[in-house]
């Protein structure tokens, strides 16, 4: 039985990956960092601490971790309020779902972004819980983010559905005990291990109904 449901955010309803990768690349080539074509998918999942670090002593940004975290913050935030790059169907998806069960976001997005984004997108009502990786003691693919949000709605994570796109996602909700409905990135998709560990496969939000989440 299902008795609450839980969103990632970038990926899933916002197409920002690439935002996110661009914002890191710029500010590698900037500060003379050396970037590769595994970086983004290396730091999907990470909190901003796990990929704030892994910016400063893999890709070799030399200011410290802290001010590349707001440096690449200030930079998507700026991306997102000229233009939210919101996944057709995203909104219409999140009403269905709050229709039915209790909503919370378990997301990698920093607090204010997360906060940001579902303000412009006029859904942060439909949130009882949101949680960023950076509250929690490790990023995806640990269970931790997924872990909390369940606790914050005040369900056991395995009366719970995690809506996910990418592989640490996926990986992330399955070890915290979950329903798992993967929606793959279509830039950056799941590795077919983590795919296999979903319940469900959609092709789009549109799929997304309370009958997928819990079939009769």
């Amino acid at each position: 039985m299902i008795d609450g449901v839980v969103f990632d955010l970038d990926g899933l309803l916002l197409d920002s990956e690439q935002v996110w990768d661009a914002a890191r690349d710029e500010l590698a080539e900037e500060r003379g960092g050396r970037w590769h074509p595994g970086a983004q998918r290396d730091m999907m999942g990470m909190s901003s601490p796990e990929w704030s670090r892994y910016m400063h002593d893999v890709i070799g940004v030399p200011d410290p971790p802290d001010e590349i975290n707001a440096e690449v913050v200030r930079r998507v935030e700026e991306h997102y309020r000229k233009h939210l790059p919101v996944i057709p169907g995203a909104q219409a998806a999140v009403e269905r779902l709050a229709e039915r069960w209790p909503l919370a976001l378990a997301s990698s997005s920093n607090r204010e972004l997360i906060d940001l984004a579902l303000d412009l997108m006029g859904i942060a009502d439909r949130f009882q819980a949101t949680v960023s990786s950076e509250e929690v003691g490790r990023g995806k693919p640990a269970p931790d983010v997924y872990v909390e949000a369940a606790r914050r709605l005040g369900v056991d994570p395995t009366h719970a559905a995690a809506i996910e796109d990418s592989h640490n996602g996926i990986r992330a909700a399955k070890a915290a005990g979950m329903r798992v409905v993967a929606i793959p990135n279509r830039h950056f998709p799941p590795d077919d291990d983590a795919l296999a560990l979903a319940d469900l496969v959609l092709n789009e939000l549109a799929e997304l109904t309370p009958e997928t989440v819990e079939p009769r």
